[in-house]
């Protein structure tokens, strides 16, 4: 079986690595063609283009793989959201209208959606899973708003599988006491107020973790270094390994990174988690948090889901 694996994929964002490299682990005899901002090899073709600068890359590669492919796969993330940008919804909007074009499956797997600002936003979302051939959701709030859709499939509420790569990590205690803050480009004021507070506790380090280390991360760690009253390091980290070595020897995180929070609670290192707006990801995961038998049991059924729904899925669980 051939599959198209889309996703947030090649933007250095550590979360949405963790969550291809799930796909490709958990399901290893499909044959993947991932579409990816930044393609390097065989198996990957660049994202279709919208914007000036797309319109010259190879995408002509990516309309064969659609055409040649079994079945097109969302996978995971909250691709369908205008928290930060309507563009987003757009992009993701029309990858998967051409795929209805050469008459191909959507899977639209583990994915968030929502909040949303505008109604433009969400209905260009409603667009891509009114007519998904499979659909499953990574939180409860996701799961409320898709099955007010009227949706070809029936959703399935499940979560989010990257959980289950982390869980693998042992804590490795550090002598120090450190506290990791893990910001975004975008941190709020609800995140400095909580990392001004917990910052004065006696902890021995702070470590400022970059999840997505662009220009306007590394303003916001220099903003939290320069504030800190304790010794602070900038940590970049560049694979889903190096993350989990870091929050693994933490005795606190501070985040507003979702998969800096799923990295934590799968360790069971404490965090607080400071969501960027009401009923967005993060708040519904801080509301689960102090359930994560929860996460496993959620995780599983949506796995079931998929091995139904393509025929060569293994599962990742087992």
């Amino acid at each position: 079986m051939r599959c198209i694996l889309i996703g947030n994929y090649g933007v250095g964002n550590i979360g949405d690595e963790a969550l291809m490299a799930y796909f490709l682990r958990a399901f290893p005899d499909i044959d993947w063609i991932i579409v990816t901002a930044s393609p390097k090899g065989e198996r990957e073709v660049p994202r279709l283009p919208l914007g000036f600068r797309s319109f010259f890359r190879p995408w002509g590669k990516t309309l064969q793989a659609i055409a040649r492919a079994d079945a097109v796969v969302f996978g995971g993330g909250s691709l369908f959201t205008d928290s930060e940008s309507v563009f987003a919804c757009v992009l993701w909007w029309w990858h998967a209208s051409v795929a209805r074009l050469f008459r191909k499956p959507v899977f639209l797997a583990f994915q968030g959606v929502g909040p949303f600002r505008t109604s433009f936003a969400e209905w260009l979302a409603r667009s891509a899973f009114r007519s998904a051939a499979f659909v499953s959701v990574r939180d409860s709030a996701s799961f409320r708003r898709v099955q007010l859709w009227n949706m070809h499939a029936t959703p399935v509420q499940t979560f989010d599988p990257v959980f289950m790569l982390f869980a693998r990590k042992k804590p490795v205690p550090s002598p120090k006491k450190i506290l990791t803050i893990i910001p975004r480009g975008r941190s709020n004021d609800a995140f400095f107020t909580e990392v001004s507070l917990v910052s004065r506790r006696p902890f021995d380090q702070l470590r400022i973790v970059l999840m997505q280390p662009s220009a306007q991360e590394r303003a916001m760690a220099e903003r939290i270094k320069a504030a800190a009253p304790i010794e602070s390091v900038v940590v970049p980290v560049l694979s889903p390994e190096q993350l989990l070595d870091e929050i693994s020897m933490s005795s606190q995180v501070i985040t507003q990174r979702y998969h800096g929070a799923l990295a934590a609670l799968a360790v069971g290192i404490p965090v607080t988690i400071v969501p960027q707006v009401s009923g967005d990801k993060l708040w519904e995961l801080r509301e689960m948090q102090h359930d994560p038998q929860k996460f496993a049991e959620l995780l599983r059924r949506g796995e079931d889901a998929m091995a139904k729904a393509l025929p060569c899925a293994v599962h990742f669980l087992q």
